[in-house]
């Protein structure tokens, strides 16, 4: 079982996911209208919860589908909590049945080194057009960045985060910090009601479980496993939705938004070095502090990183995720399953490239065995 290190370079790995989480949880606080309060305790308690059980670098991420809807359509704070206690009795069945596993099995490996490339080019674009909105900063943020995680033991979310916190309050990028003054509260219960059960299974759960499944479950555990070949065996599917599902079901009335884990999560945490269970630890304890003590002016210290440093930290850790060992030591009729499920991942969504792939993939096998049976032995 791999030991915590609590060492800076477990803390800067700790915040190497922020070009994920920061983009979709301000935007569902300042937009959405949820409470930061039940949003940032979710999170630094499953992020707690994650660390322990796993002792490796396993992100929680906000589930994307529903935050958009949240943000687009004006989903309510109950039919928010509905989605998630729905999201949580799916993923609950499929790892409690054993269903995620027979399912994980039947994708080749081909179909998931293009969904990984096609997540992390997705990653990495979104991460370019983050850093275009104020490309000097964006741009020297990425040459920092890069720079540094090439020095062992360096710290370079930590420092790059101070670097853009300063570049950013020098040059008027973001809002000065409010007042920071404690004053403890718990997050506030929410019950949902049928009605809002309803609304949340057509505009939020379906859209996302098929995304939960293949990104955060699926294509987790296969780079949890390729990352740490000698513990990552403890990732399995099933696992993981236990946990997400677990999390949702406990979390979701007490106002938090529907999480669960991620690839490029976890390939962020590892780029900028977090090895262990302690990065999680210590996102955890810090996300749970804000939550408790400071909530009413969580929104503004996180609205304090501008969004353009951000976003070289999402195409670092995209560009590392889309780059699988599998590119290369895949045989040459590997490569059409890889390429088109790539591409339909990052034109439409991780279900969609499922699908393209495995179905390029049945065929290629299906048309192998017919016409490979025709062949005499001599041939």
């Amino acid at each position: 079982m791999r030991s915590f290190r609590f060492n800076l370079r477990e803390a800067g790995g700790a915040f190497g996911d922020l070009g994920t989480f920061l983009p979709h949880v301000i935007s569902v606080l300042t937009l959405g209208g949820l409470a930061s309060g039940g949003v940032l305790f979710g999170f630094g308690l499953f992020y707690l919860v994650t660390g322990l059980i796993y002792r490796l670098p396993i992100p929680v991420q906000p589930m994307k589908a529903v935050s958009a809807v949240i943000v687009t359509s004006g989903l309510p704070p109950g039919a928010v909590a509905a989605t998630g206690l729905l999201l949580g009795v799916v993923l609950l069945l499929l790892g409690v049945s054993g269903a995620i596993d027979r399912m994980a099995r039947a994708i080749p490996a081909s179909v998931i080194a293009g969904l990984r490339l096609g997540l992390g080019l997705g990653f990495a674009w979104l991460g370019l057009e983050m850093m275009a909105e104020v490309p000097w900063l964006g741009v020297g943020m990425l040459v920092l960045l890069g720079g540094l995680t090439f020095l062992r033991g360096c710290p370079a979310t930590l420092i790059g985060l101070a670097v853009a916190l300063l570049a950013g309050q020098a040059a008027g990028l973001a809002p000065p910090p409010g007042a920071l003054a404690p004053d403890f509260a718990l997050p506030a219960l929410v019950l949902p009601s049928l009605a809002e059960m309803g609304e949340a299974l057509h505009q939020a759960v379906l859209p996302q479980i098929a995304l939960t499944i293949t990104n955060a479950v699926i294509i987790t555990a296969a780079l949890a496993r390729s990352l740490f070949p000698e513990s990552g065996g403890a990732v399995t599917e099933r696992r993981l939705c236990l946990t997400s599902g677990a999390a949702n079901l406990l979390l979701a009335p007490f106002g938090a938004l529907p999480m669960c884990h991620g690839a490029g999560g976890l390939q962020a945490h590892h780029r900028f070095g977090a090895r262990t269970g302690a990065a999680p630890l210590l996102l955890g304890v810090a996300l749970v502090t804000l939550a408790l003590f400071f909530a009413e002016a969580a929104v503004g210290l996180l609205a304090m990183i501008p969004l353009a440093a951000v976003g070289a930290f999402l195409v670092l850790a995209g560009v590392e995720l889309a780059v699988s060992r599998r590119l290369f030591d895949a045989r040459p009729d590997c490569w059409p399953a890889i390429a088109l499920t790539a591409l339909a991942t990052l034109v439409f969504d991780p279900a969609v490239g499922l699908a393209v792939g495995w179905t390029i993939e049945t065929g290629r096998n299906l048309a192998r065995d017919l016409f490979g049976s025709r062949r005499s032995p001599r041939d």
